[in-house]
């Protein structure tokens, strides 16, 4: 069972937060250039550009006009994507990919969600998605953290749709950050809907991992559960031909994935069920910043 809300993201805070202040700001920014204060570079002047902007003693050195371009001071919204599907449930006991997602949630939440900036949430479940509307503060964590909770109690066993999930968060999304938290285990041909969501957003995908997606433990016969259909099967875990036909399932789920990924130019990072949040959260800033470089 997931920890209350607001115990969860008072511990959060101690343990994560606090020590990412600055951090996710710098590795998030917008890339959209304005009249804000933060330079961002120099460019070759063009017809119709402010005379204003243009750096005076570059220009002298170039012999060419050089104008000045500046990181536009504008509120950032972020979408979190949050997959509530049955496959999500996988996981050891109070550690599952669903204690992970939460967590990431409410993190994500709280640092983006400041300084007049506003985060939102798409929590899909059961074929249908839930929608809380962006909001700013720790209130609004909050929220997602209790509708999260609310939704795990009452949840289904559900196929995820990915194509689905990622059409909804097109629909809300317009110049935003997205974040989408899943397994990406499901159906559904997603990797048009994901390039319809890169177009127009900034999109980075957070894939929770648990070592049951990945391996079998060799005990040998074992009933093996589709965590999204339901579907079981009686298998002996330690014949060699099964183990070598369920690491190419593996295999060939992963390199899909990834290449779909790289169509959308989607930087994909790994989140382990047992990893640690703070270094892994610190890593994919590291990564966003340098993409942006």
């Amino acid at each position: 069972m997931i920890n209350a809300p607001d115990r969860l993201l008072l511990r959060l805070e101690w343990r994560v937060v606090r020590r990412l202040d600055g951090r996710i700001q710098g590795g998030i920014r917008t890339p959209r250039r304005g009249s804000g204060l933060d330079f961002a570079g120099l460019r070759p002047y063009v017809d119709g550009d402010d005379a204003r902007h243009i750096d005076w003693n570059v220009t002298a050195r170039l012999d060419e006009p050089q104008v000045r371009e500046f990181n536009e001071d504008r509120e950032l919204t972020t979408w979190l994507v949050l997959d509530r599907s049955a496959s999500m449930g996988v996981g050891g006991q109070g550690r599952g990919k669903q204690h992970v997602l939460a967590e990431l949630a409410l993190i994500l939440a709280r640092v983006l969600g400041r300084n007049g900036n506003r985060v939102g949430a798409v929590l899909y479940d059961t074929g249908a998605a839930r929608i809380i509307p962006a909001g700013t503060g720790r209130n609004q964590a909050l929220r997602i953290g209790r509708e999260l909770e609310r939704t795990l109690t009452s949840r289904a066993a559900a196929t995820t749709d990915l194509a689905a999930m990622l059409d909804t968060a097109a629909s809300l999304a317009r110049r935003c950050l997205v974040v989408v938290i899943s397994d990406f285990i499901g159906t559904g041909e997603w990797q048009r809907p994901l390039l319809r969501l890169a177009h127009r957003n900034d999109v980075v995908a957070l894939r929770v991992v648990d070592r049951a997606d990945e391996a079998l433990p060799e005990v040998g016969l074992i009933v093996v559960e589709d965590a999204e259909t339901g579907e079981q099967l009686l298998v002996d875990s330690a014949d060699p031909w099964f183990c070598a036909r369920f690491r190419d399932g593996v295999d060939e789920r992963e390199a899909g994935l990834r290449s779909g990924m790289r169509r959308g130019a989607v930087p994909l990072h790994r989140v382990e069920t047992g990893s640690d949040l703070l270094e892994t959260l610190l890593k994919v800033i590291t990564e966003t910043q340098r993409r942006r470089q």
